[in-house]
């Protein structure tokens, strides 16, 4: 078979004397270089077989007809944002933020950071055990050591979007020499806090055009450093809220013209024993769905919002659960935000519910009274599972003897106490004549309602599918909000979660009323149709515990 004719021209030219690389015409029609733009010749013979594997086949003697002019996007944009280095700022991150939150690295959009020595010893340290602490140091080590593989110039920093993460557009720099300044005051230096202050009173001199800011979550380290002249901030980007005044509680009260400027055209229907009615006007864009909203004036009000569509939305009516006749296992709401909790909890359709609101509100007896009458009654769950953060209030006890579920008691006052309430509420306990009740904790029901109550440690979350069951978190302002996307994500289907918390009472370190977890999950589950969330104003515990919330 006799052989193509050869090209008249060719698409690559390929020097093999040349010390630069391979020159590839993008077009058929590109001239060949002269040979006075040659470079000098190379004594290194191999370069020429191997500038020929990269080089583009030749091309037909007929050029095609030119393709359009293309756009060409880069694969990462951001990059084209880079702020100038003396316009970045030097961010110097202590320990604790690392270990607060492993993602904290690419968090600082197009700024610089800085980690110090020091950091990566404590780091060290902090690698071993299953904790949620040690989980965070060996991440942060993963991604340093991502960040810093094939880069052999750490001194001038590596680009933290290396990973993928484009949002972060600045670079990340180590301490890779000595670095010490006076400071104003002298500070034993056998100590950590110490030397990362000595670095970052370093590098402000050191950088006197740049702005240097030390960010940590230990409250102490940043007085030190704002002692000694040196700037300091706290890690606010896991903070939903500046004020927790702002977050949202799940209830709207309705003005006094409210019917006056929505009262026009209302339409009404009826579907499965529930009232709705569609209202239009300028309020109704601030509905947000699932939000109750109330009226106490003349046409007195109380409905839950279930679809807004710009100035037009739909309210249905509510069950009133203060009623005795649709009490849930003998508990009947006694205030409105109660009686909203309770039309939350027994709505099939809601499959995430949260309750806030101070000690003395309700909140664990009307979940769990919820949870009894859809279980036991209805059949609508197969099991009730209850957990909590183990964050103790004083000194540890120690080490806790028995099964999960003996270790998990001594944390379950609370849900003995309410049990004992529901049990003689529903008219399960022989009342003797005395007051007293025969031994309850003996008896069948009781038995019969511990059998489908499971008590959980949150240690053994991970990697569990929850089907058909009704899980309450309590105490769920002590978990951070990485630990509740574990624990809420463990929903399958037919499962409901119930959040119950004090936002005032927190216990964790480094978690403050606007990055806990509870906050967290509040803010983003808000406005989904399948969730719902009610702060609890009142207490209802005693005249004594009211008081004393008040009083003291």
């Amino acid at each position: 078979m006799p052989l193509p004719k050869l090209p008249t021209r060719m698409g690559a030219v390929i020097s093999a004397d040349t010390g630069s690389e391979p020159v590839v015409a993008e077009d058929a029609a590109t001239p060949a270089p002269t040979p006075a733009a040659k470079a000098p010749r190379s004594k290194a013979p191999a370069a020429a077989p191997a500038a020929r594997k990269t080089a583009k086949p030749l091309l037909p003697a007929t050029p095609p007809p030119p393709e359009p002019a293309l756009t060409v996007v880069t694969s990462r944009p951001a990059k084209k944002a880079r702020l100038a280095t003396a316009k970045r700022k030097l961010f110097v991150l202590d320990t604790n933020v690392l270990l607060h939150d492993s993602n904290s690295l690419f968090k600082f959009q197009e700024h610089d950071i800085f980690l110090p020595m020091m950091v990566l010893e404590e780091l060290d340290h902090q690698k071993k055990g299953m904790s949620e602490v040690a989980r965070n140091a060996r991440q942060v080590s993963r991604f340093l050591d991502g960040l810093v593989s094939g880069n052999g110039e750490l001194e001038k920093g590596v680009e933290l979007d290396t990973l993928g993460n484009q949002e972060a557009l600045g670079r990340l720099h180590f301490q890779t020499t000595a670095l010490y300044a006076k400071l104003p005051i002298e500070l034993p230096m056998g100590k950590a806090d110490n030397a990362i202050l000595n670095v970052v009173h370093a590098l402000q001199a050191a950088y006197s055009k740049r702005e240097v800011i030390l960010v940590s979550k230990d409250i102490n380290m940043r007085l030190k450093a704002r002692s000694l002249g040196l700037p300091a901030e706290d890690y606010l980007n896991d903070h939903v809220l500046d004020d927790s005044d702002l977050l949202y509680d799940g209830v709207m009260p309705l003005p006094e013209n409210f019917w006056l400027k929505h009262g026009k055209d209302v339409e009404s229907w009826q579907q499965g024993g529930t009232t709705f009615y569609r209202i239009k006007g300028p309020l109704c864009a601030e509905f947000i769905v699932n939000e109750f909203v109330y009226f106490d004036g003349d046409l007195p009000l109380q409905a839950q919002v279930k679809e807004v569509s710009g100035k037009s939305a739909v309210l249905a009516t509510l069950r009133d659960y203060s009623h005795g006749k649709n009490n849930v296992w003998g508990i009947t709401a006694r205030n409105r935000e109660q009686n909203f909790a309770l039309n939350l909890l027994m709505n099939p359709d809601c499959d995430f519910v949260s309750l806030l609101g101070q000690a003395g509100t309700g909140k664990t007896l009307l979940a769990l009274a919820s949870a009894l009458t859809q279980t036991l009654e209805t059949k609508r769950y197969n099991e009730i599972i209850i957990t909590r953060a183990t964050v103790p209030v004083g000194d540890d006890i120690g080490f806790l003897p028995g099964t999960e579920e003996e270790k998990m008691l001594p944390w379950m006052g609370a849900l003995e106490d309410n049990l004992e309430v529901l049990h003689l509420g529903a008219g399960n306990g022989e009342i003797t004549a005395s007051g007293g009740n025969v031994d309850w904790s003996k008896n069948t029901t009781m038995e019969l309602i511990r059998s489908r109550i499971k008590v959980k440690s949150l240690n053994f979350m991970r990697g569990r599918t929850f089907l058909n069951k009704f899980l309450i978190i309590d105490e769920a302002q002590n978990l951070t909000p990485k630990q509740m996307k574990t624990l809420v994500t463990r929903a399958g289907p037919g499962t409901k979660i119930v959040c119950l918390g004090n936002i005032a009472q927190i216990d964790t370190p480094y978690l403050t009323e606007g990055s806990s977890g509870l906050t967290y999950v509040v803010d983003r589950f808000k406005g989904w149709p399948h969730a719902g969330h009610i702060t609890l104003q009142r207490g209802e515990r005693s005249r004594l515990a009211d008081y004393a919330s008040e009083a003291l």
